[in-house]
């Protein structure tokens, strides 16, 4: 691609096209927005694994052709989550088809345990979430609350919005 010495045209081929890459994700970052790599919902988790999985081709290609099919790889992805994103916003009915629903775990202190089965959440999971927000005794536990990203969310104090828990599904 670049010199007829392998030695060199290893290292330049490597260190070039990974820079060239890096700045062709940076330039779709830019024009796609700060959203590219967000952790909001399922399609942005693939979205992220399929650009590094990318970006890695892109890196060890061994000619300008699969270089360039790459590129275009990238970009056909950013355009992919932008049309989901936009197509998500803009029908509930296309948001349910490719977004799962959060799941409420537990509701004012109780542990609902129809819930952490379906979602195959254990219970000691459970318990170092609480941990982790600093929860000092469950019965100040508003929702804990399985977000559509595989995050889980731990709502505590005296009070909780009912519009905080919009959206989200109740099991058993």
């Amino acid at each position: 691609m670049f010199v007829s010495d392998t030695i060199v045209e290893v290292l330049l081929r490597g260190t070039v096209l990974t820079t060239l890459a890096m700045l062709w994700v940076v330039l779709l970052v830019r024009v796609n927005g700060l959203r590219s790599f967000s952790k909001m919902t399922n399609f942005d988790f693939v979205m992220t694994i399929a650009v590094g999985s990318l970006l890695a081709n892109t890196s060890q290609s061994t000619s300008w052709e699969s270089f360039f099919q790459s590129l275009i790889a990238l970009a056909s992805l950013f355009l992919v989550q932008y049309c989901s994103a936009r197509l998500r916003k803009s029908s509930d009915t296309a948001e349910s088809i490719m977004q799962n629903q959060p799941v409420i775990l537990m509701l004012d202190g109780e542990i609902l345990y129809p819930a952490l089965e379906k979602t195959r959440v254990a219970e000691s999971d459970l318990y170092a979430k609480l941990r982790e927000a600093n929860v000092l005794d469950e019965k100040d536990v508003r929702a804990v609350v399985l977000e559509t990203t595989g995050d889980i969310s731990v709502l505590h104090g005296s009070t909780c919005s009912k519009t905080i828990l919009k959206g989200t599904k109740v099991v058993g």
